[in-house]
């Protein structure tokens, strides 16, 4: 079974490594072989579907494309795990294909020194690399949401002062619903634990009810309510009389 992907030519070297290495490891990390061909940039993926996992084999194309769009092959190794997703933008769908709106796209994305990119990064525990005119997540079903929030505010047009406010609530308000949900089961685990074992898929139904409950907004909290009443763009809301 074979796969193609297209790598920028200057991205080649950084896929092949010194010798070989880095090549060499991608290969028995994901039990595949690699053909490369350095003069078109296409990298063919080649597989035997009783050999290799399902699950590497869906997500080792999006790991050749984080390398080809900039990361290193260290940080995109990571997305081998199970909990690792990926995530991809093209910046040129919010500022078109001129050279200098791409140009001041990818500092505004960077930052001074870096600073924005290594900011998003700490604060989600995403792997984030801007190579030109794409950037590339990396990371859990908990930060990739973050990261992604941070990274289209930014291509939107926000302020970085904005964007580094809008993440630092959003990454507290998760904080606070984990805790909120541990409490509510370590709570529920400790009250009639010896009747819900008499009733069989109590426990169970209990829990969900702890979580349902947990995942509702505070009506007093005209932010989040506000929030949750927004509409998405294919959404409308109409009136008719009967």
């Amino acid at each position: 079974m074979e796969t193609s992907v297209r790598v920028p030519k200057d991205r080649i070297a950084v896929l092949i490594g010194k010798a070989g290495a880095t090549r060499k490891g991608l290969e028995k990390a994901a039990k595949v072989t690699l053909e490369i061909d350095s003069t078109s940039g296409d990298v063919s993926i080649i597989w035997d579907p009783a050999k290799t996992d399902p699950v590497k084999m869906m997500k080792f194309p999006e790991l050749i494309k984080a390398i080809g769009r900039g990361m290193s092959p260290k940080k995109a190794i990571k997305l081998m795990e199970d909990e690792c997703y990926f995530q991809l933008y093209d910046m040129r769908e919010w500022v078109g294909k001129q050279y200098l709106q791409q140009k001041r796209m990818r500092g505004r994305l960077i930052g001074t020194e870096g600073k924005i990119r290594r900011f998003i990064e700490h604060n989600t525990g995403c792997e984030m690399a801007v190579y030109g005119s794409t950037v590339v997540l990396i990371g859990d079903e908990e930060g990739l949401p973050l990261a992604s929030n941070a990274v289209e505010r930014i291509l939107r047009g926000s302020e970085h002062g904005t964007v580094i406010k809008a993440l630092e609530r959003e990454r507290r308000d998760r904080k606070m619903a984990a805790r909120r949900l541990e409490y509510i089961e370590e709570k529920g685990d400790s009250d009639d634990t010896g009747f819900e074992q008499l009733v069989p898929g109590l426990a169970e139904a209990r829990q969900r009810s702890r979580r349902y409950k947990s995942s509702q907004v505070d009506p007093e909290d005209e932010e989040a309510v506000t929030e949750m009443m927004e509409l998405a763009e294919d959404e409308s809301v109409s009136w008719a009389e009967e």
